[in-house]
């Protein structure tokens, strides 16, 4: 539990989550909601520490997010994103759903893998509800299913990995319907917007040989510390949370599914040795390279 302005802001994690609904899960990564209608919300407000996909299938609900009430109705998809506030939620008795939440870091996992996904990551934080065709719904439906199948698999060795695959290959399927809607919108992005969408198109490129936000900074012609002020901004993370889940996932990548020796991999990184790569790495993941590849 957190103080803000005076008020009790309760955080929502997988953990706490987990700790109240026994849905299917992998460990406090990823959690899914057979009928949201059963999830035992609370009535306090409280911040999410994690990101929250659903679609309403029936009926009606009202919340408040970031103190704008929002309304969703049948074939509405919700998006909630980390470190927004939620409070006042009300349903209809006929309200039904799904949807699942999913840890910042299982998050920056799935984003390594998807083009322009600070594009999305924006429509979302300002576009938090949005209607779907009914084809587009039963689209939503069919990778729930398909998701759900594979996390309840628990003897599939690669279940993780394919469960975060998954939801990457639902945000393409679906991101034609995010785009439609982006081009209707005639809001322009603000500055804090803009340096955020430039900043992670210049990780994408450069993650592999600049680590250091001086350098970020000095390529966007603005000052690190307005930097990081944009960045904590738009997505309530640092630059170099931003940096290190990009560097991270791709040693992961590298050190598991690649005959390279540690030694190369932390070349081929920029690392100035192989030791310093191996402390970040076990900062990062809590365990060593060569643990991580016999795991």
């Amino acid at each position: 539990m957190i103080k803000y302005k005076n008020k009790e802001i309760y955080e929502v994690t997988i953990a706490s989550t987990l700790s109240q609904y026994k849905g299917s899960h992998i460990d406090n990564d990823i959690v899914l909601f057979d009928d949201l209608a059963k999830i035992p919300f609370p009535d306090r407000t409280r911040r999410m520490q994690c990101m929250m996909a659903a679609l309403c299938l029936n009926g009606r609900a009202t919340y408040r997010l970031d103190t704008i009430e929002h309304t969703v109705e049948r074939n509405d998809v919700i998006i909630i994103t980390n470190g927004m506030v939620v409070d006042n939620c009300s349903f209809s008795e006929d309200f039904s759903g799904i949807g699942f939440i999913i840890s910042p870091n299982f998050f920056s996992d799935i984003a390594k893998d998807v083009h322009e996904i600070s594009s999305l990551f924006l429509f979302a934080r300002s576009n938090p509800v949005s209607t779907l065709s009914m084809k587009e719904a039963d689209t939503f439906c069919d990778y729930y299913k398909m998701l759900k199948s594979k996390i309840d698999c628990v003897g599939h060795h690669f279940r993780r990995d394919v469960a975060r695959m998954t939801i990457a290959t639902m945000i393409y399927d679906l991101g034609n319907t995010i785009y439609q809607i982006m081009n209707r919108d005639n809001r322009k992005k603000n500055r804090a917007e803009t340096i955020f969408t430039d900043f992670i198109a210049l990780i994408e490129k450069n993650f592999r040989t600049e680590r250091r936000v001086s350098w970020y900074g000095r390529q966007l012609c603005i000052t690190p510390k307005y930097l990081s002020e944009c960045i904590k901004q738009v997505s309530q993370r640092t630059p170099n949370e931003w940096i290190d889940n990009y560097v991270v996932m791709e040693l992961r990548v590298q050190i598991k599914n690649s005959r390279k020796s540690i030694k190369q991999i932390a070349m081929d990184m920029n690392f100035p040795s192989q030791s310093f790569m191996g402390k970040y790495f076990k900062e990062h993941v809590g365990m060593s390279p060569t643990e991580y590849r016999r795991s």
